[in-house]
């Protein structure tokens, strides 16, 4: 079996890459970094290191494709696939959307059959995004059967990968821990054969699961981290008061998915103990001025502290009191190394703190979460 798969970073590499080859496909990674690239082709293989234990992966029969140099033979890669995934970063997926539309419509050509693209991406329905922005770059011809031919399944996608660096560029450190869920209804023929993706009819409560567990628990270390003075995610979770935060501020969250999705409260509380677990393994511990990064995004009305605040006050009719406490911490995380913060600093500084989460978060004037985080306001 043939994958191919865009992106060949940590992530692309060490996740998703390594579960190809354990299932049996040959992986042709493109990228557009050439040293990467030259060295897949040379080594045919890397390892894959499982942090926080001895076990390390040989990942093989892999090679790599120059997206600058080599279009001709990445259309032709796609059109004698078996399946094609991603794991660029959401702003990428427009950018390898033509190359993918190409490889594709020279498939439908050939008639090699029924095909599935995913998007392996810390985004929301990003295999349909990918769809949308593929589907601009066909011909009017190609469309009909573009949609009878290829599926586009959402995917929820968790792995926490480190920061780090090895002496040989394709080495690759990640956590144990992963979950690769992908939705049938989007799925064109029959499913694809990767160990380790657990499928399911509605992806919807396994994505804000991971949003508002995950991505929530890890920002509320990041930031009450640095509050608290602590430089790592290690640091910040061997205090008591942060950790007593984050563990608040998973509750609250838990809250709303419990009531939303009925998920069974002590499975639920099981998997956010897994969680603050993950958090607290040494050997993936990282900087909270990484893990914070992005903190204009990280404050929209759609991530991982706005929604849940707003949902956790619909929902469950109390005040997200630890929520609002790491929105608070986010607004205040003053990276200058950062863009996205030194926007927001620049932006508190000429209209004040509140006006600026408001701008950010688009939470109407006078909503009780603008409330509680001015309360919570150093």
């Amino acid at each position: 079996m043939l994958a191919v798969h865009f992106g060949g970073g940590n992530i692309g590499r060490g996740f998703i890459g390594a579960l190809l080859d354990q299932s049996g496909y040959e992986t042709i990674f493109v990228d557009v970094n050439d040293n990467l690239i030259d060295a897949l082709n040379q080594e045919k293989s890397y390892r894959v290191i499982l942090a926080g234990g001895n076990k390390t992966l040989k990942v093989e029969n892999v090679s790599g494709l120059n997206s600058k140099q080599q279009e001709g033979e990445i259309i032709q890669s796609i059109e004698n696939a078996d399946l094609v995934t991603t794991a660029v970063g959401p702003h990428i997926l427009p950018m390898v959307a033509p190359l993918i539309a190409k490889g594709l419509e020279k498939r439908i050509d050939s008639e090699k059959g029924l095909i599935n693209v995913i998007a392996c991406e810390n985004m929301i329905g990003g295999s349909s995004v990918l769809r949308d922005h593929v589907y601009k770059n066909l011909s009017i011809e190609k469309k009909s059967d573009f949609d009878r031919s290829v599926g586009f399944p959402d995917a929820a996608v968790d792995r926490i990968v480190p920061d780090q660096n090895h002496e040989d560029p394709l080495t690759v450190e990640v956590e144990p821990f992963y979950e690769w869920v992908v939705e049938t209804p989007g799925i064109k023929g029959d499913k694809p054969e990767v160990e380790g993706i657990t499928y399911v009819e509605d992806l919807t409560p396994f994505i804000e699961r991971k949003l508002f567990t995950v991505n929530t628990g890890h920002a509320a270390a990041a930031y009450l981290g640095r509050q608290y003075g602590h430089s790592t995610i290690k640091g910040a979770m061997e205090d008591e008061t942060v950790l007593e935060k984050v563990r608040g501020t998973l509750a609250e969250t838990g809250a709303v998915l419990m009531k939303k999705y009925d998920f069974n409260p002590e499975d639920h509380q099981s998997y956010t103990n897994k969680i603050i677990d993950r958090f607290m393994n040494p050997s993936i511990s990282d900087e909270v001025t990484r893990v914070g990064r992005g903190p204009k995004r990280k404050l929209g009305p759609k991530d991982r502290l706005i929604r849940p605040a707003v949902e956790y006050a619909e929902w469950i009719g109390e005040e997200p009191t630890y929520l609002a406490e790491v929105i608070a911490a986010a607004l205040q995380f003053n990276n200058p190394n950062d863009e996205e913060s030194r926007e927001i600093q620049q932006s508190i500084q000429e209209i004040g703190a509140i006006d600026t989460l408001k701008k950010i978060s688009e939470l109407p004037e006078g909503h009780a979460i603008l409330k509680l985080v001015e309360k919570q306001l150093i």
